[in-house]
C-alpha cells in the first residue's frame, strides 16, 4: 500500500490532473521557454501499472525520459526506493524539473531521484551501462533517437515502457518498429491510458 506523504502527493497531482482534462485548453503546447504549464500527465491507471512493473525488478535503476512536472517520476521513485534502486529522470525545461523536485520532497522521495535538466539523447550518452527500467514519454520524435542510445545501456531483463502509442502519429509507429526490431526485445502494445508499448529486453543474450 502507498504511504500517507506519498498519496497525498499523487492526490494532488490527480485534482490537477482533473482540472486540466475538464478545462478549456489555456496555453499553447510546444518546445516553449517556459510557458507550458500543461501537465499531460500519464494518468492514475498507467502510473500505478508503472509502480507495478518497476516493483518486480531488483535494486533498479530507473530512466525517465520526459520528467515534465513529476508526476510519473512520484511511481517510478517510490518503486525504486522499494528495491533499493534509483531514479533517473531528464527533462529539457529546468522550470518543470524544479517543480516535480518540489513535490519529490513533498514525498519523501527526492533523495531517491537524480533530476537531470538539457538533451535527452545527450544526456543519455552520458549515462554508464546498466539500465534496468525505462519510461519513454517525451516529445514523440525523440522516440526513436533515445531508443538508439539507451538500447546499448540495458541489463538483462529490462523493461520499457513508451507512452501515448498511437497508430495515427508516424513518429510513434516508427519507435514501435524500432523497439519490436531490435535484437531480443519482445513487445506488445496494450490500451492502457493513451497507449502503451511494453518492451522486455531478455534474459541472457548480447546486443546485437
Amino acid at each position: 500500500m502507498m504511504d500517507e506523504t506519498i498519496a497525498a502527493v499523487l492526490n494532488s497531482y490527480h485534482e490537477r490532473i482533473q482540472q486540466e482534462r475538464t478545462q478549456p485548453r489555456e496555453a499553447p503546447g510546444g518546445r516553449d521557454g517556459g510557458q507550458d504549464q500543461r501537465m499531460r500527465a500519464v494518468g492514475p491507471q498507467t502510473g500505478q501499472l508503472l509502480n507495478i512493473l518497476a516493483r518486480s525488478l531488483d535494486a533498479l535503476t530507473i530512466l525517465e525520459l520526459g520528467t515534465s512536472f513529476g508526476y510519473s517520476g512520484i511511481w517510478l521513485a517510490e518503486a525504486a526506493r522499494a528495491s533499493g534502486g534509483r531514479l533517473i529522470t531528464m527533462e529539457v525545461h529546468a522550470y518543470k524539473s524544479a517543480f516535480a523536485r518540489d513535490m519529490a520532497q513533498r514525498a519523501g522521495l527526492a533523495d531517491r531521484i537524480d533530476f537531470q535538466v538539457g538533451d535527452a539523447v545527450e544526456m543519455i550518452r552520458a549515462l554508464p551501462d546498466g539500465i534496468d527500467f525505462v519510461l519513454v514519454d517525451l516529445w514523440k520524435d525523440l522516440y526513436v533517437p533515445c531508443l538508439e542510445v539507451f538500447y546499448p545501456k540495458l541489463n538483462p531483463g529490462a523493461i520499457i515502457v513508451a507512452d501515448n502509442i498511437r497508430t495515427d502519429r508516424s513518429d510513434v509507429t516508427d519507435y514501435v518498429r524500432a523497439v519490436r526490431a531490435k535484437p531480443d526485445m519482445t513487445s506488445v502494445m496494450l490500451p492502457v491510458g493513451q497507449g502503451i508499448e511494453i518492451s522486455r529486453y531478455g534474459d541472457g543474450a548480447s546486443h546485437a
